[in-house]
């Protein structure tokens, strides 16, 4: 299918581009008349994702550099992106993240901090430029993938989930600042999923959600504008029961 010449009317940004539901979200939002600046730090897979996005959905998808822990490149990169899709995006998904092993992490500063810096403090600095200007248009919309480890903090990745936990606050207190701007912000939260962060971990197949079926969920909560999405439903509940068992009984759980 040939690519269209002429802009849509609408266009989003995703970041974390080649992370595995990113690619399937991509294909949600062209298969929806959106036109798309694809980031990511992974140049050559960032290009083959938009070059089967264009060909299955025939909309403009233009891939671009964006790392996550820049900070410094962040403000040059939305004007890039900008001028790329040559409008300002309607809204933007985030979708990088960064889980490194619990032991790991303790036994190595780097690691841990490398999981903050992604997971938060990049998260932060990118969105809060897209805020501002969403802000200031009065329309548009943030979603971001946080995760059910940062609901409550386990000896298994605490260091993640800390990291995860400080994304969801963050997003919180956004989606409150913006409320009254039409800006919704959206915290999705896959629960288990079957990514290239998980591989060999041995997760129960039950709780395993797949990257099209997080696409899918991510998508809908957008267009929905939803608070808070959790792409198994029953993830709610299970966090709900975990979030209540009393610390001196949780102490005791190795989980």
């Amino acid at each position: 299918m040939a690519e269209r010449q002429t802009h849509a009317r609408k266009a989003a940004v995703i970041l974390g581009a080649a992370s595995s539901a990113a690619r399937y979200l991509a294909l949600e939002f062209a298969k929806d008349g959106y036109d798309l600046a694809l980031a990511d730090f992974d140049r050559d897979e960032n290009e083959r994702i938009a070059a089967d996005v264009r060909a299955r959905t025939g909309m403009r998808c233009i891939p671009l550099f964006f790392d996550a822990l820049a900070f410094d490149t962040h403000e040059q990169f939305v004007a890039e992106c900008e001028a790329a899709l040559g409008q300002t995006p309607e809204g933007v998904a985030l979708c990088f993240g960064y889980m490194p092993e619990q032991q790991a992490a303790q036994a190595d500063f780097a690691q841990a901090r490398r999981a903050i810096d992604t997971n938060f403090t990049g998260a932060v600095s990118i969105l809060e430029r897209y805020a501002a200007i969403f802000e200031r248009r009065r329309d548009g919309f943030i979603a971001a993938i946080s995760s059910v480890a940062g609901d409550r903090g386990r000896k298994a990745n605490y260091i993640y989930g800390a990291s995860k936990g400080g994304l969801t606050r963050y997003l919180e207190g956004l989606r409150n600042r913006l409320h009254d701007n039409n800006v919704s912000v959206i915290t999705i939260k896959p629960g288990f999923m079957d990514t290239k962060m998980t591989y060999g971990m041995p997760l129960p197949g039950p709780l395993v959600a797949t990257p099209p079926q997080a696409a899918r969920v991510i998508y809908a909560a957008i267009k929905k504008r939803k608070n808070t999405a959790h792409v198994l439903w029953f993830w709610r509940f299970i966090m709900l029961i975990i979030r209540h068992i009393p610390e001196w009984q949780f102490k005791k759980m190795n989980i």
